[in-house]
Formats: structure tokens, C-alpha cells, sequence
């Protein structure tokens, strides 16, 4: 019979804790929680102002283009008929849009895991914690793409491939071979900060980068976003969105018909 010393069974404890504590992913402290997008309202003096996202830096033979349809979508706004899109198509904002944070999101952290839930739309993004990423070939397009993440120091460091060709952010177009890399960090236990890279050879002159903030929202539980039931339609001759008026799905346009009277 094998006796344990009573020296041996704590230290036994003491490396099994150890291991196990190893193959935990360190992530940013507090990260967990519900957030809304930080804005000039919410000013922390200890935080520098959210800095407006520039333009995309377009090749020449692509910004022209991109510029028109930015016109037409202004112009078509100020008429009152907004141009049909993505939105009235019921569809999600995909990456990196949903990280805009339009509403609130949360951030849920599991042993190898970053799970991102945006209410819009009900979107989830799964950060792969210390993880080859996929060669872009392999990589399934998709609106959230595959996302992989490591940490350096305190900061989160994600890469993002595989996001659908239609799946613009503001619009701009984008190749296969586009990738999305962002830095995150706690700037107070109650604020933190996401550094987009977007960098794609095909589309871009050089990386397009902006940052945005997210502000703590204590006690908020995330509600459920469906596009359900949507009477929006694309109008063939304009364009722009229709609403029908009448029982949702009958494909009409015209009121519904006065109940006869009793």
C-alpha cells in the first residue's frame, strides 16, 4: 500500500491548481458585462473623446463610386425616402458594424472563449481564445466572420477574417482577403476601448482604423431584437422603401378593407 506523506497531498494540490489555472485564458479584467456605446454625453475626464470614424481609404477607381452612393443616400434621406437596404431587409449588421454598438451589447467570458451579443438584431461574435487562425481560403464567409484572440499585456488582441463580400460597414466594399484587427482594453474598471484595423490590398490604399468606447450599463439585461412581421419592401421603379399597409405578408400596399358593419 502507496502512503502520501502529508507534505506531498498539498503540494499534489497546490501543481493540479496550477495546471488547471494555466490553461485558463487571462482576458481583460472586467470585461464581462452589458455596455453601451461611449459618446460625448458620457464624458470621463479620465477618457479622451470618441474621435468620428473617417472615410474609408478607397483606391481611386473605387472611392469615386463610393462617394456617389454616399450622395445619393443623403439626398434620399432628405427627400424623406430613405433608399433600400440591409435594415429593411431584416438582415444583421455583421463585423465590424455590430461592435458600433447601436445598442446595447454584452460580454460574456468562458475558459477559451469571448462571446460578444449585440441586442440588434440578436447578433453573437465568438472570439476564439488563443487559437491559429483559419487561412483565409478555409475561413466560411459569414457576417461575424472567424475570430481569434490573444493577450498582450492588458490588451486584447483579435483577428477577424471570412466576412461576407455584401457585408459592408459604411458601405465600403471589400474583398475575401479583407481583415478586420482590433486591440481592446479596460481604460477604467467601468470603460473600455476597441482599436479597429481594417486592412485589405484589393479595396484600401493603406489600413482604415477608428476606435470606439463602450461605457459600463449596470443592471441592463439584454432584450430581444426579432424583425419579425416586416411590411418594408423595395419599390421597383424608386428604389426606395415602401411600407405596406394591410395584414403583414399579404404582399399588399392598399389599406384593409372597413370591417361591414354589424
Amino acid at each position: 500500500m502507496i502512503r502520501i506523506s502529508r507534505i506531498a497531498v498539498p503540494l499534489l494540490s497546490f501543481l493540479m491548481a496550477g495546471a488547471a489555472n494555466a490553461a485558463q485564458p487571462v482576458t481583460p479584467q472586467g470585461l464581462t458585462g452589458t455596455w453601451d456605446r461611449y459618446s460625448n454625453e458620457t464624458l470621463d475626464p479620465r477618457v479622451t473623446a470618441v474621435i468620428p470614424v473617417p472615410p474609408p481609404p478607397l483606391k481611386p477607381k473605387y472611392l469615386a463610386e463610393w462617394q456617389a452612393q454616399q450622395q445619393a443616400a443623403k439626398d434620399a434621406d432628405a427627400r424623406g425616402e430613405p433608399l433600400f437596404g440591409g435594415y429593411a431587409k431584416c438582415l444583421p449588421d455583421g463585423m465590424p458594424t455590430m461592435m458600433m454598438a447601436m445598442f446595447p451589447m454584452e460580454v460574456l467570458q468562458t475558459p477559451g472563449q469571448i462571446t460578444i451579443i449585440e441586442e440588434a438584431y440578436n447578433q453573437v461574435r465568438r472570439i476564439y481564445m488563443n487559437e491559429k487562425q483559419l487561412a483565409i481560403d478555409d475561413a466560411e464567409p459569414g457576417f461575424w466572420g472567424h475570430s481569434v484572440g490573444h493577450m498582450e499585456g492588458d490588451t486584447l488582441v483579435v483577428n477577424t477574417v471570412g466576412i461576407k463580400e455584401e457585408v459592408r460597414f459604411r458601405g465600403a466594399p471589400h474583398s475575401p482577403n479583407m481583415q478586420i484587427d482590433e486591440r481592446i482594453r479596460m481604460l477604467t474598471k467601468d470603460i473600455f476601448e476597441d482599436e479597429v484595423r481594417v486592412t485589405d490590398p484589393e479595396y484600401l490604399t493603406g489600413p482604415w482604423k477608428f476606435t470606439w468606447k463602450y461605457v459600463r450599463k449596470p443592471g441592463y439585461k439584454i432584450l430581444e431584437y426579432v424583425c419579425e412581421a416586416n411590411r418594408e419592401y423595395q419599390d421597383p421603379q424608386t428604389g426606395g422603401i415602401r411600407m405596406r399597409i394591410g395584414v403583414p405578408g399579404s404582399g399588399s400596399s392598399a389599406p384593409p378593407a372597413a370591417a361591414p358593419k354589424p
